[in-house]
């Protein structure tokens, strides 16, 4: 940490991410990516799972195996001495240990702030679960989360002290809002209705309901083309190979849709992720998991000022408030197959669901994201300089 004298603000001037990174596949390792990159200058400890060796990119300095726990007190020391704030992205999964209980090793090594950001919070914790998160919410020097209803969550299911939360949005590319007619030409899909669902192919995606409610659209839209981009997560690939990608298209013969689904296997980047988004008509995010606090693919959607349908998790319920987006009364194939007709037939509808997602979104923006986490970077290094805590942004207030 430098001290300005004239001043008298602490300036970061370097931080360190310890996450999974690209070129893993995994929606945390995207989002590290990006929010390094919006941050400024910065180094990457690598998180590795069992076996992996892949090569990284230049600004990776530290690789710390998942299941070696030397690993986490060794790369916290080397931390110290080369950054000024360290940035731990934390899921159950990622981190070694008993629910990632390694995270404490190497915070217990670290000489500087460290600031968590939870992609994970359980509604209904295993006591285990419960006590790591509470337990590193009080051990590092900030905690943050995306959403106002994870904030609340943390509070009542976890005991943690409002007070140490901060909410900053989940980031999301600056996209110009584009005419889908464009897009659409070039990907093979002109003439259709374009209903997208993107990301990681995995059962917690709720694929099979959107298969399921798919004949009551087409009935109502004949010429509706139902996109699914994503290769699958690599954890279920590690696990089953292409077992739930065969289901999915063995339910898709079954139900006889095969002129109205289209595949996509591949893991989309900026470049090929925008074009999808720019070609949808609608975005949906069917997620079965109701007490889902975050979605990358809901976030980039709001974004690209696509017009969404979703179940309502909680993430959704949030963002999609205030006429942003169309939240299904149920998980189930009937009301889903409504809601998707009632947007697919209504032009000004789908604009102005676009456009108000859209314009929510600006604080979205990963130049808007990356600004308040280095203004949270240095209010914790100017709070552990004095020996206290930092207190959370405006955005993270929350009623005590």
């Amino acid at each position: 940490m430098r001290l300005r004298s004239t001043e008298r603000t602490y300036v970061i001037a370097r931080t360190a991410f310890v996450s999974s990174y690209p070129p893993r596949r995994c929606g945390i390792a995207t989002f590290t990516r990006d929010l390094a990159a919006a941050t400024g200058d910065r180094e990457i400890a690598v998180l590795l799972p069992p076996g992996r060796g892949t090569p990284f990119p230049l600004e990776v300095h530290h690789r710390i195996r998942r299941d070696e726990r030397a690993d986490y007190a060794a790369t916290g020391r080397a931390l110290g001495a080369c950054v000024e704030a360290v940035s731990l992205q934390f899921d159950y999964d990622t981190w070694g240990g008993d629910q990632g209980e390694y995270v404490f090793d190497l915070v217990e090594a670290l000489t500087v702030p460290a600031v968590a950001t939870l992609h994970e919070i359980p509604r209904k914790p295993t006591p285990r679960q419960r006590k790591v998160l509470a337990d590193l919410a009080a051990s590092v020097d900030a905690t943050v989360v995306m959403s106002q209803s994870a904030a609340t969550l943390l509070k009542k299911g976890y005991g943690v002290d409002p007070r140490r939360l901060n909410v900053i949005p989940h980031g999301v590319p600056d996209l110009p809002m584009a005419d889908t007619a464009v897009i659409k030409a070039s990907l093979g899909l002109e003439g259709r209705r374009v209903i997208l669902s993107f990301g990681l192919l995995g059962p917690t995606k709720g694929h099979e309901l959107m298969l399921e409610a798919l004949p009551a659209v087409i009935e109502a839209n004949p010429d509706v083309t139902y996109v699914i981009v994503g290769v699958t997560h690599p954890d279920v690939l590690e696990a089953d190979g292409e077992a739930y990608r065969a289901t999915l298209v063995a339910r898709v013969k079954a139900l006889k849709l095969g002129g109205h689904v289209r595949f996509v296997d591949e893991f989309a980047h900026r470049v090929a992720m925008t074009r999808w988004l720019q070609a949808a008509d609608i975005v949906v995010t069917p997620y079965p998991d109701l007490d889902q606090t975050v979605s990358g693919t809901l976030s980039y959607a709001m974004g690209a000022g696509r017009a969404i349908v979703s179940t309502p998790y909680a993430y959704a319920a949030e963002l999609l408030a205030g006429g942003r987006g169309i939240l299904v009364p149920e998980p189930s194939p009937g009301p889903l197959a409504a809601s998707l007709n009632k947007v697919l037939g209504d032009d000004k509808l789908r604009a102005a669901l676009g456009r108000k997602a859209y314009d929510h979104s600006r604080n979205m923006v990963w130049s808007e994201v990356g600004a308040q986490y280095r203004a949270l970077f240095q209010r914790v290094g100017a709070a552990a300089s004095l020996g206290t805590r930092a207190a959370p942004t405006g955005v993270a207030a929350l009623n005590a």
